[in-house]
């Protein structure tokens, strides 16, 4: 199959001028728009529109530098890709994604907000953007008879500043910082409440599926669902939705909400937790069964997910910060390891019926881009299943203290930018440019963090050196 035939189609609706018109008839006052794109390193950015401007969006497409496609972290330019200078940093077309004009609550009563994917010129889906990444992957299990059943979980933090370093914030009720693990805590969630009641209603706004919520064991640190759905695409859009929404929120009761993966050494880092099944041509789970360790299809996929492990770790552990969080003990994984009901491996399939089986992947971080995490979550779990991977036994009891010595999990920045980039299976999934790219822009990244010099550096070196 070449790189042509495989454009995809699961990502490549674009939302029509008739959806656009029919919610600025209904929201005649709505004139602040956000026109957003989410690039590689999975952070939010675009421009502000008016109401007429947002229209002519959904009626011709909007150009936007393609060099967007490769910022860094940071938002700055990275040169080595040769879509900046050498390139002319040419325009591309972005197109609006339907279903995602929506009201922006946390910005005032005349804001809203819609999320677009990048095409070239000639309408081809552009093989950077994320969106198209994981479009090419689904198309593939698409093709195969199988629809992936996905849900995302993310924690983070509620913070403020203090002497310009990030602290647990007080509570909205009580005044008080959280001060220790209080873990499934409910004084800790009636605290926040009137930030949760607020970000419940702006889901609600944006028709994103938020569910039950929880204190997670970091204090100050919380984790809610989003309910799963048989679209891989849509529920990766509610997802990336659900970051920027946290974060407006927060910020309107004057806190921080952190998705960092490593916010405090001392403490657990922030997860993003995926949960995917398999729907046959019948729309049945094709994962079920009354094995708790379920169908032999669940345990291909999880042993292409243990194989491919460490080649996808650039995409779950995408920044410098991303290596603090694996550490035994604490509820992030160190290795590739698998498991019934058991939060001490890095791929889990958890308790209930059988019509329920499906597995958790508990490796990324929150700061890892929804788009890319799934993609190549997916990647491992359609070639696992293709190539019928055994996954070994089950652990049982503590996955820390038996975690395989010879295969850990990349454990430096470095060393999973180099795996990724080697990945032919990677680069065939996710498309060869784009595995160029992405490594370009992480090196490049990497340079820039590894060239500043820091606080430690004179706290260990100034006088001992």
């Amino acid at each position: 199959m070449t790189e042509s035939t495989r454009l995809p189609k699961s990502s490549s609706a674009i939302a029509s001028l008739d959806e656009a018109r029919a919610f600025f008839a209904a929201n005649p006052d709505v004139d602040a728009v956000d026109i957003i794109f989410t690039n590689l390193s999975g952070v939010p950015r675009g421009k502000r529109l008016r109401q007429h401007e947002a229209l002519a969006v959904y009626e011709t497409g909007r150009f936007l530098p393609g060099s967007l496609l490769v910022v860094d972290i940071t938002g700055a330019d990275t040169e080595e890709t040769g879509l900046v200078w050498e390139d002319g940093d040419a325009d591309r077309y972005c197109k609006p994604i339907p279903g995602t004009l929506v009201h922006a609550p946390w910005l005032g009563a005349n804001a809203a907000q819609f999320t677009t994917s990048f095409y070239e010129l000639d309408g081809t889906p552009n093989d950077l953007d994320p969106r198209h990444v994981l479009g090419r992957v689904v198309d593939r299990l698409t093709a195969d008879g199988l629809t992936p059943v996905v849900a995302v979980e993310l924690e983070f933090f509620l913070l403020e500043m203090d002497g310009g370093r990030p602290v647990l914030a007080r509570g909205l009720s009580s005044g008080e910082r959280p001060c220790t693990h209080d873990v499934y805590s409910l004084r800790e969630l009636e605290d926040f409440k009137p930030f949760f009641d607020d970000l419940y209603a702006a889901c609600d706004a944006q028709d994103i599926p938020l569910e039950s919520g929880i204190s997670e064991y970091a204090p100050g640190q919380f984790e809610l669902t989003l309910r799963h759905k048989p679209d891989a695409m849509r529920a990766t859009d509610d997802a990336v939705m659900y970051k920027r929404l946290v974060k407006g929120v927060a910020a309107r009761h004057g806190m921080i909400a952190s998705f960092m993966a490593k916010p405090f050494a001392e403490q657990a880092g922030n997860g993003m937790h995926l949960h995917v099944s398999m729907a046959d041509a019948q729309g049945n789970n094709a994962f079920a069964s009354d094995d708790s360790q379920g169908s032999p299809l669940l345990r291909h996929a999880i042993g292409g997910m243990k194989e491919l492990l460490g080649e996808s770790m650039a995409i779950f552990a995408p920044n410098a910060n991303s290596y603090r969080r694996f550490k035994a003990n604490s509820y992030a994984p160190v290795a590739p390891t698998w498991g019934v009901n058991n939060r001490t491996v890095s791929l889990r399939v958890p308790a209930g019926p059988p019509s329920s089986r499906h597995v958790e992947h508990r490796i990324c971080g929150a700061d890892a881009n929804p788009y890319l995490a799934m993609a190549a979550v997916l990647t491992a779990m359609h070639h696992g299943i293709v190539n019928k991977v055994d996954p070994g036994p089950a652990i049982v009891g503590n996955g820390y203290e038996q975690a395989p010595e010879d295969y850990r999990l990349p454990n430096h920045w470095a060393a999973a930018i180099e795996a990724f980039k080697q990945s032919e299976t990677m680069r065939d999934y996710l498309g060869d440019r784009f595995v160029t790219q992405y490594c370009t822009v992480k090196e490049v990244e990497m340079a820039r963090f590894m060239g500043e010099v820091t606080d430690l550096d004179y706290a260990w070196y100034l006088h001992n050196a």
